[in-house]
């Protein structure tokens, strides 16, 4: 019966998670993109040049091929995959309808005329949301579905076919809007994936060390002693010398980064390390004042 409340809990976080974050999205597109003429990725940047050159409403075109695009999706693709494209295929032209009222109360009273500052909340809010939609497991549709179609026939990753199209479609934008407005979006393509990774992994609180040293008892001291914290020992063997050892494996907060590197190297100035960036951490023995605890 608690499996069954945590899986409810969860599926409802995570339902909230992604309508917050189309909403956000479909914000983001009605608020800054549509009216500085901003093409950044999607059939969304596509909308775009289509309401330019036709006049067509940019939600009346997402509304529209999102539709087509389940059943495309549907016949290429299966029930199994479709069913996590139809969520967003339906949210997403929906909240750009009940977002634009609201973006037009915003456009007056919040940004104003800075363009420098429109472009840093553009960034911000196309990443964000951008996040929290990602980090459901769903999509928006659109684009979305034809990579997925590309990577079960052609064989190619969604994330290399994702960066061909949106490419494709920032030349494109670029082409009808001028040079500096298809900068401009590819800046908010690049600079968003900082906000999208801070919110699909969150922030790094602390590193991880692996550390292989001839002074094996010595360093183990300075963990347990001076750093108050566990480690692990995997034994090793050089892939060159073919000599065995041990590694020590053992993770400290952002705080003692330094610290601890300096004391590894007094200790052996010969010392091999390699330090990655760490974002949770579960079970183990760890400092009581880690910023993770």
């Amino acid at each position: 019966m608690k499996q069954d409340n945590s899986d409810v809990k969860e599926a409802l976080i995570e339902g909230i998670l992604f309508v917050v974050g189309v909403f956000l999205y479909a914000l983001c597109f009605n608020l800054f993109l549509i009216p500085n003429d901003l093409v950044v990725s999607g059939f969304s940047g596509v909308a775009i040049v289509v309401q330019k050159l036709f006049g067509w409403p940019a939600s009346t075109f997402i509304y529209i091929t999102n539709a087509i695009l389940l059943v495309v999706s549907f016949i290429f693709l299966g029930w199994k995959l479709t069913k996590r494209n139809i969520a967003g295929s339906i949210m997403y032209p929906l909240m750009i309808t009940v977002s634009e009222p609201i973006a037009n109360f915003w456009d007056n009273y919040i940004i104003g005329d800075d363009f420098y500052l429109v472009l840093l909340f553009a960034i911000i809010l196309y990443g964000v949301s951008s996040g929290l939609i990602y980090r459901t497991g769903f999509s928006t549709g659109g684009s979305d579905i034809i990579m997925q179609i590309l990577n079960k026939y052609l064989n190619i990753s969604e994330s290399k076919a994702m960066i061909v199209a949106n490419s494709l479609i920032i030349i494109i934008g670029m082409i009808v809007f001028g040079f500096n407005k298809g900068v401009y979006s590819f800046i908010i393509l690049i600079c968003s994936t900082y906000f999208i990774d801070k919110i699909m992994f969150g922030l790094s609180d602390s590193k991880v060390f692996y550390i292989y040293t001839k002074k094996l008892r010595k360093i183990k001291k300075l963990i347990l002693d001076d750093f108050q914290t566990g480690f692990t020992s995997i034994p090793s063997r050089g892939g060159y010398s073919q000599k065995r050892g041990f590694m020590i494996m053992c993770v400290v907060s952002n705080m003692d980064y330094y610290l601890f590197k300096q004391k590894i190297l007094e200790i052996d100035p010969q010392a091999f390390i390699i330090i990655n960036s760490c974002y949770e951490v579960n079970g183990g023995v760890k400092r009581r004042t880690l910023p993770f605890l």
